[in-house]
């Protein structure tokens, strides 16, 4: 298998999680995309995937693999217990929810704003910024993690007792959010603690 990424991105760095944790890093072959140099928009990676965004998975046989829920997904039933994915129908309803409110109010918002409201960003030519809607996201990232607080005082993990692809997708969230320098303030203890815990495995290394 390969993936096209680039190392450190968020996104990348949910399916590179999601593979050391099924203990496939070694099948897989890393290939590089320079997304800050634009490569990603050029049209020999377009051809890979038009929508011209990382990760990509391409299987043996040629098919590719887009989105880092879907690739996420195939790597955790590809071996052994889909243990990042759930086992019983109610187990994966929620880790499907909590996935999809870590991707949505927490990542896809810090990356609205890194894009949309960070002062000098270069953005690409032609591309259209709004300021204003990339605050408003960030509010909505700062209000998804005093959510998450809250429902950590409760669990262990995001989706319940067992780490989850929703817990990698809300660690990722976090790491874009340093970087973004959107403040995770000190009160929110249980969201700390928690992760310390996750980004101490060594998947995450």
């Amino acid at each position: 298998m390969k993936i096209y990424d680039q190392k450190g991105l968020p996104n990348p760095m949910r399916v590179r999680v999601a593979a050391a944790e099924k203990g496939l890093t070694e099948r897989i072959e890393f290939v590089p995309v320079d997304v800050l140099g634009g490569e990603h928009k050029q049209p020999a990676y377009l051809a890979i995937n038009p929508g011209g965004f990382v990760p990509v998975l391409e299987l043996d046989d040629g098919r590719r693999i887009v989105e880092c829920a879907a690739i996420t997904e195939y790597l955790d039933h590809l071996t052994g217990a889909p243990t990042l994915t759930g086992r019983t129908p109610e187990e994966r309803a929620e880790i499907s929810m909590r996935q999809r409110q870590a991707e949505a109010d927490a990542l896809d918002a810090v990356a609205a704003y890194f894009h949309h409201a960070t002062p000098g960003l270069p953005t690409d030519a032609g591309m259209e910024t709004f300021p204003a809607w990339g605050e408003a996201q960030k509010r909505r990232a700062e209000r998804a993690f005093e959510g998450f607080d809250a429902l950590l005082r409760t669990r262990d993990h995001l989706a319940g007792a067992a780490f989850s692809v929703a817990d990698i997708t809300l660690a990722a969230a976090l790491v874009f959010a340093d970087f973004a320098k959107i403040e995770i303030p000190e009160r929110l203890s249980a969201l700390h603690a928690w992760r310390n815990r996750v980004t101490a495995r060594p998947s995450f290394a």
